[in-house]
């Protein structure tokens, strides 16, 4: 049963709760209408679906890299290694050269994949919605690769890290 009513949620209460829950860091590229590359941060991401092979990733309504990254029809995400905290940052910021420094290879839609990453999933669009203060966009999963000798960055409680399994 849905509830008419709304509960007011403090906004730093709810991003201080959710910092409990650690996620992983990703670089979402594409290459924009202008023929230029673009990119933003996303620690917002998940899979969806195996079949068909679906991933989403949830950027912020007010972001001034998604318009440029949503002209595209593929876009990649980059699962970002455990020593790249300073490009997760780079691509955190507003304006600028993002990928001013950093190595990358075009995946086969020909979205940047970006050098030294943990894992790379080269995406089409599948659907975008407004979700709040976010999209929602879905990607159809072209091809992927990963490296089991790169342990991912990691952000938790405000801060970066890395996890290792210990299997």
């Amino acid at each position: 049963m849905v509830s008419d009513s709304t509960t007011d949620i403090d906004s730093i209460r709810f991003r201080e709760v959710l910092g409990s829950y650690p996620t992983g860091v990703t670089v979402i590229t594409a290459v924009g209408e202008d023929g230029r590359p673009a990119g933003m941060a996303v620690g917002s991401f998940t899979s969806v679906s195996l079949d068909p092979p679906l991933v989403a990733f949830l950027p912020d309504r007010s972001s001034s890299s998604f318009p440029r990254i949503r002209t595209a029809s593929s876009f990649c995400v980059n699962v970002l290694a455990a020593d790249q905290e300073a490009v997760c940052r780079a691509f955190a910021t507003r304006g600028g050269d993002k990928f001013a420094g950093v190595g990358w290879q075009p995946a086969g839609s020909g979205a940047p994949r970006l050098d030294g990453v943990a894992a790379w999933i080269d995406c089409d669009f599948e659907s975008v919605q407004e979700a709040g203060d976010h999209y929602i966009v879905l990607g159809r999963v072209r091809e992927l690769d990963s490296t089991d000798e790169r342990p991912p960055l990691v952000f938790f409680q405000g801060g970066y890290g890395r996890f290792s399994s210990t299997a």
